[in-house]
């Protein structure tokens, strides 16, 4: 190399800087465990549940209550959306909103993603906190995981803070929970320090005279036509036949971003990119009961079951289902259903409800 000395120690100077920069995003960065323990936040006592008695359970991708009159930078495939975060008023009119559907069907689980914690976007609030002094009187008990925390991300869009969060509220008792870390996707080790982690919130509800109920709170990354989703899809896989072969119940519910069996080639040329014609949501679906059910989502009634509400210009009603709730055989469906009427203006998902009956 025939550098003059000051290129030399210009050289020198931004190879110190760059080694400099990593090791402080290093020492800066979030680095969950494998599993990591839970603690259950419960506000007043709180009933245990009763074998064979009916469970209402919500499951909700929030989108941080920013509403929808944003197109945001990473809504559209080459994440050109003009906007960066939302108003404060759109988030109190989101926070008013996700407060009157959540009391006006009163589940006894509402499982809630993208809930922001200390994210700059969205002025570094504890929306766990916001929602939960809203609902306290429904939901003394509650759990909690990071699934995206930086201290500072460098992305022009966010270059800031993060904090996201799976969250969980019960109107029974929680004994305890954990996180449970999930394939994150394949980048740059740097920019992987500064990237969305995904996990299972995993929570144990005690049933009145012995056993438990396991409840499964998840957020996966959406396809970009990579493996990500397949290898995420199958630690899911993996999990639930663990507790299945153990005769445990359990329920799972979240936003899996991937399309059921059939919906494919109902999305227009370009919006159907990032997905596979055979999803790999079926690894799933051939195992274990989902809401809603094959044939559901799949069927010629198929709209009143989409749970996705694009912020695209091009999208103008709900157009496909990205929101699951699968279920132990042990557990007995009532009922389902997806609230639309008068919820296409809090989020970019909307409310997917399910009554079970637990075992004797």
């Amino acid at each position: 190399m025939n550098l003059s000395l000051p290129r030399r120690v210009l050289f020198l100077l931004l190879i110190v800087l760059l080694l400099a920069a990593t090791v402080g995003a290093w020492l800066l960065a979030w680095r969950p465990a494998e599993r990591e323990p839970v603690a259950a936040q419960c506000r007043s006592p709180a009933p245990q549940l009763q074998p064979g008695q009916a469970l209402k359970v919500m499951t909700w991708n929030v989108q941080y209550l920013a509403g929808k009159r944003y197109i945001f930078w990473d809504d559209l495939p080459d994440t050109t959306g003009p906007d960066d975060k939302p108003s404060a008023e759109d988030i109190a009119y989101s926070l008013d909103e996700v407060v009157r559907v959540i009391r006006d069907e009163a589940p006894d689980i509402v499982l809630l993603q993208e809930v922001d914690d200390g994210a700059a976007a969205t002025g570094k609030q504890d929306q766990q906190a916001l929602l939960g002094d809203r609902l306290t009187d429904l939901y003394p008990c509650s759990t909690a995981a990071f699934d995206w925390k930086a201290h500072f991300d460098p992305n022009p869009h966010v270059f800031g803070s993060a904090g996201r969060k799976l969250v969980t509220f019960s109107r029974f008792q929680i004994s305890g929970g954990e996180r449970i870390a999930l394939p994150q996707r394949a980048s740059i080790p740097l920019l992987r320090l500064f990237a969305p982690q995904p996990a299972l919130l995993q929570s144990e509800l005690p049933i009145r005279g012995g056993g438990r109920l396991t409840v499964i709170n998840t957020r996966l990354e959406r396809p970009n036509g990579d493996d990500t989703p397949q290898r995420q899809v199958e630690a899911l896989e993996a999990h639930l036949s663990r507790l299945q072969a153990a005769g445990q119940p359990w329920l799972l519910g979240g936003d899996l971003g991937l399309l059921p069996l059939g919906q494919y080639p109902y999305l227009p040329d370009v919006l159907r990119a990032p997905y596979r014609a055979n999803s790999e949501l079926n690894l799933l679906a051939a195992r274990f009961p989902v809401i809603p059910a094959v044939q559901e989502s799949s069927g010629a009634e198929q709209e009143q079951w989409y749970t996705h509400f694009p912020n695209d210009p091009r999208v103008h009603n709900p157009d496909r289902t990205l929101d699951y709730l699968f279920y132990s055989s042990r557990l007995n469906r009532i009922d389902a259903g997806v609230r639309r009427n008068d919820t296409l203006r809090i989020s970019n998902h909307l409310p997917l409800n399910g009554r079970f009956l637990l075992p004797h």
